[in-house]
């Protein structure tokens, strides 16, 4: 029931009247353009490959999606990239309070879709600022269009690969939590390197959040949760928050989504896992 409850909260506000789209498009409808060569997609929104060449070539954890940008997201990323987005190119130090325009807590979120569960924590949390980053073009531009239809000053929007932006981008101690929602599971055996929750990637992660600072993760895929439980417990930089050393519930601040409903209505089976950067240790 609570699912539920939850669920008609997040609908009614993804059903918030979308802004008008700029003619002659009609609202909704996709974007065609034929561009000259080497014309960039939107000249004002994000980069089309933000890094470029400058870093070495490695296996990821993601696969570019490529679908049609609707008007109204087209429009999102020309008006509101300049104010609200970041390309993770890799040759900056990002300063987050500049960025955000105060000092308040920032929260990395890596992989948000479409951006509505986004939205909706950014409206709920006012006092904490996200850092949403994904490299899905529609789905930036969704995100962005959310956030200035409801005021969202608290949201900015990455483009690029969040490894790059963790290890050339973001200082020492300057995040105060990590989200890693739904991640591409890669469920072949073959392809489990591909997964984002790894040692590796952990120990990167860990020099970037504040003592205290939470990660959450959540899985409907159960071989990766319990990859993820692995890793993460056996990690000496995280501690589980839970008592018996398993799967926590699924915070009230995590909105349910639509897709994850539809899941939970089908007998998918969701893990929440809620981790704490432990103190620093001497090594």
């Amino acid at each position: 029931m609570e699912h539920r409850k939850i669920g008609s909260t997040v609908s009614d506000f993804l059903n918030a009247p979308e802004a008008p789209s700029p003619a002659p498009h009609a609202p909704g409808a996709s974007v065609r353009h034929t561009r000259a060569k080497g014309e960039p997609r939107f000249p004002d929104g994000p980069k089309a490959d933000p890094a470029g060449s400058h870093f070495e070539r490695r296996i990821r954890s993601f696969q570019p999606r490529r679908s049609r940008v609707t008007a109204g997201q087209a429009d999102a990323l020309q008006r509101l990239w300049p104010k609200w987005g970041l390309d993770i190119d890799g040759q900056q130090v990002i300063d987050l309070p500049e960025l955000f325009g105060n000092d308040r807590p920032v929260v990395l979120e890596i992989g948000f879709g479409m951006g509505e569960a986004t939205a909706q924590m950014a409206a709920t949390d006012p006092d904490t600022n996200i850092l949403a980053v994904d490299v899905h073009t529609p789905g930036q531009g969704n995100l962005l269009g959310l956030a200035d239809r409801n005021g969202l000053s608290n949201v900015r929007v990455g483009n690029g690969d969040a490894i790059i932006l963790l290890r050339e981008m973001l200082t020492s101690d300057s995040l105060d939590g990590l989200r890693v929602y739904f991640p591409d599971p890669w469920p072949k055996k073959r392809h489990h390197k591909r997964r984002l929750i790894q040692p590796e990637f952990l120990t990167l992660a860990a020099t970037r959040l504040k003592p205290g600072a939470l990660v959450h993760c959540a899985t409907d895929w159960e071989p990766y949760a319990e990859q993820m439980l692995e890793v993460l417990t056996a990690h000496p930089d995280f501690e589980n928050t839970q008592a018996d050393g398993g799967f926590a519930a699924r915070p009230e601040y995590r909105p349910l989504t639509r897709f994850e409903g539809q899941g939970l209505d089908k007998g998918h089976v969701v893990n929440d896992l809620l981790f704490r950067r432990v103190p620093h240790q001497d090594r």
